[in-house]
């Protein structure tokens, strides 16, 4: 019992092997950071298809562009009494607070009075944050940046900084494809942390009495991008300084609004590429107005943790080896599809209404990677089961064993099966008279046939014993009509060796005749055999008492002889005639045994014929070439005809050559029919024809096959 079930465990994890190996690689591929730079894109993809937010914190930029250089018709850096001018005009606003996104580290290469000039309103305004420069080594901060650790900040130099109300950190944070995602709330300078430029703007703001939400308990935040460039409200610098928008103008302009200064000209390089900036990229103060509208409005982009994303992906690789085991391969793969469009639809859902982040590209390659290499593992298998089963059972058997994966059916078991033998009657004999070669294409023959004929009737040749042929029924697929099916093959065996006979006959002479025997029983079927070499077979009783009846059919003149137990299942679906009772070698009582008639029955002797025939239909005068495959005083027994003449139709017949004496002139009735053969009942003989019959069926007599007709 242990055995079997662990057997079975084997079995499930073998063919899971593909999905458990794949859901491994993922977990190693999202904790090595490999699958980072896919999750990224697909969040910069959330954002791009989520429609573009309007700004709703009171934020202004006075941006230093090339206009503004144009107009001033000063170079950059602009003197520092420009930028103190410019507090001056937007002091008068009464913003809530200034944010300064220029960098003052050294003095101004126009004097100190200069760097006086700017200090000296930064100190009126009383409102100024200034921004500082960081000195930085690169460090993992996290698992999906590239990260720096402050060591140093270089201040605004005194005369500057002295009247502000804070200088703070102004650098951005960029991931390894150079994105910026996130911003600093808190920078670490040294072992002290520091609020960072936004943070600091944002105290400011709501000191002033702006309504903001309360910061989130954290260092950092993914920014919640409102669109691309020009998202928010500007006013270029030189119109606030030449006056050409004034508090009086313009009064509702800057007033309680957060002004952030800073140039957003490509030639002072302070661009980063965000998800919305495309090739151009996004000017650095527009990216510190999408981090303080985030802050303000307290909607920052939230992530579910790694650890449920990584549990996610290790579902999709085993869910996706678990679908290629379900289904076949292209169903499999369609409902996969699905799982990929209901997650990631659901994630981006999910992103749009709720500003989460759910990682799905960790899903998608363990997803591939589950039914990838399942498939792959799947199809290799297939391929050499295909080839194996190939061995034992026609292709029409592998397919729908393979499409219905039905395994159970070639494990050794018990059931019921109806098992046929045949034969060729004194093969041993037959093969003396014959050279090996002509005994070789004599059985390649006989065997092709049979075998097509046991295959067209739903059974499986199980093997091949010399002449001999023996056949299963019920197996490996399940068949109801299993005995009647073996009585057919039976049947058509009989027909088709007709054809056979003639050919040889007419080679050599020699006529080939067959005996069947049919039993239905209880017996093991399965793969059994040695280990090395394996054969699908069936063992028992039944199988015993099938092969002991074929011989019988030489005692007992009958061409087909079916056990008692066949009989039962058969019976009234096919004219039998009983034959007794025998005890069979092996056995202690004697079994019943019936003896299958032909359909069509012969009543005179026949012998074989290849003569041509042309026929012509009574009634609508339609003709035909054929064969003659045997002839008796009652009928013969024609190949090559048409599809669409059906039992019932009556026909002209004229025969020449195969040894007749002279030509055959008679009419007929088609009683059987067979793929291309068909026999046919004479219902008048011209009277110089019936000498010719009788004198070849005189010389075929010592030839003449048994079977009646």
């Amino acid at each position: 019992m242990m055995g079997r079930r662990l057997r079975r465990l084997w079995n499930l994890t073998r063919r899971h092997l593909g999905g458990i190996g794949a859901a491994v690689l993922t977990v190693g591929l999202v904790y090595s950071g490999s699958v980072e730079w896919l999750e990224l894109r697909s969040l910069d993809k959330r954002f791009e298809l989520r429609p573009r937010r309007a700004p709703t914190a009171p934020i202004v930029i006075v941006s230093i562009d090339e206009a503004s250089v144009r107009e001033l018709n000063e170079p950059w850096p602009f003197p520092r009494r420009l930028h103190g001018q410019l507090i001056d005009r937007i002091s008068a606003w009464k913003p809530l607070v200034i944010g300064f996104d220029v960098l003052f580290p050294e003095p101004s290469s126009r004097g100190r009075k200069d760097d006086e000039v700017l200090g000296a309103a930064v100190t009126r305004a009383g409102n100024v944050v200034l921004a500082a420069s960081c000195i930085k080594e690169m460090q993992a901060l996290t698992d999906i940046q590239i990260g720096y650790v402050v060591v140093d900040c270089n201040l605004p130099i005194l005369e500057v900084g002295r009247g502000a109300v804070a200088a703070a950190p102004v650098d951005l944070y960029q991931d390894a494809d150079s994105h910026v995602r996130r911003a600093p709330l808190n920078v670490l300078v040294g072992d002290k942390m520091e609020p960072g430029f936004d943070h600091q703007i944002y105290r400011q703001a709501v000191a002033a009495g702006l309504p903001a939400k309360a910061l989130p308990d954290a260092d950092t935040i993914l920014v919640n991008f409102r669109g691309g460039r020009d998202s928010f409200p500007s006013i270029p610098y030189y119109r606030i300084v030449k006056g050409e928008v004034t508090p009086e103008q313009f009064p509702g302009e800057l007033t309680g609004k957060i002004v952030l200064i800073g140039s957003t000209t490509q030639a002072e390089h302070d661009v980063f590429p965000t998800v919305f900036s495309g090739g151009v990229g996004m000017s650095g103060v527009e990216i510190h107005a999408n981090v303080l509208e985030t802050l303000i409005r307290g909607d920052p982009i939230r992530e579910v943790p790694r650890t449920v994303s990584t549990a996610l992906a290790l579902i999709a690789a085993l869910a996706g080896s678990g679908l290629v085991v379900r289904f076949r391969a292209l169903r499999a793969l369609v409902v996969t599809a699905l799982a990929w469009v209901v997650v990631a639809g659901l994630s981006y859902a999910i992103f749009a209404t709720a500003d989460v982040w759910l990682r799905d590209a960790a899903f998608t390659v363990g997803l591939m990677l589950g039914y990838g290499s399942t498939a792959t593992e799947h199809f290799i298998r297939t391929q050499r089961e295909r080839r194996r089963m190939s061995l034992f059972f026609s292709q029409e058997v592998v397919r729908t064993l393979m499409r219905e994966r039905d395994e159970g059916s070639l494990t050794s078991s018990r059931r019921v099966v109806t098992v046929l033998f045949s034969d060729i009657r004194d093969f041993t004999s037959l093969s003396e008279k014959l050279a090996p070669e002509q005994v070789n294409e004599m059985v390649l023959d006989y065997l092709t046939e049979m075998t097509e004929i046991v295959e067209k009737n739903g059974g499986v040749v199980d093997k091949y014993i010399g002449d001999c042929v023996m056949a299963l029924y019920n197996a490996p697929l399940p068949n109801p009509d299993h005995a009647a099916n073996a009585v057919r093959t039976g049947l058509e065996l009989q027909e088709r060796v007709l054809s056979v006979s003639a050919k040889w006959h007419a080679k050599i002479g020699v006529p080939i005749r067959c005996g069947v025997g049919i039993n239905t029983g209880e017996a093991v079927v399965g793969f059994l055999g040695s280990r090395k070499r394996p054969a699908y077979t069936a063992i028992g009783d039944a199988v015993n008492l099938a092969a002991r009846l074929e011989p019988l059919t030489k005692d007992h003149g009958a061409s087909i002889i079916i056990s008692e137990y066949t009989h039962q299942l058969v019976q009234g679906r096919f004219p039998t005639r009983p034959l007794g009772e025998v005890t069979v070698k092996g056995k202690l009582l004697p079994v019943k045994i019936y003896g299958v008639v032909p359909t069509s029955v012969r009543q005179h002797t026949r012998v074989a014929l290849d003569a041509a025939a042309m026929l012509t239909t009574i009634g609508d005068g339609q003709s035909w070439r054929a064969r003659t495959a045997d002839i008796s005083e009652g009928g013969l027994a024609l190949t090559g005809l048409p599809p669409d003449w059906d039992v019932g139709r009556k026909i002209q017949i004229r025969l020449d050559g195969g040894g007749l004496s002279r030509q055959v002139l008679a009419e007929g009735t088609i009683v059987s029919r067979r793929g291309d053969a068909a026999g046919v009942q004479f219902t008048t003989v011209e009277g110089d024809s019936k000498p010719a019959i009788a004198d070849c069926v005189a010389r075929g007599r010592e030839t003449a096959l048994d079977d009646d007709q």
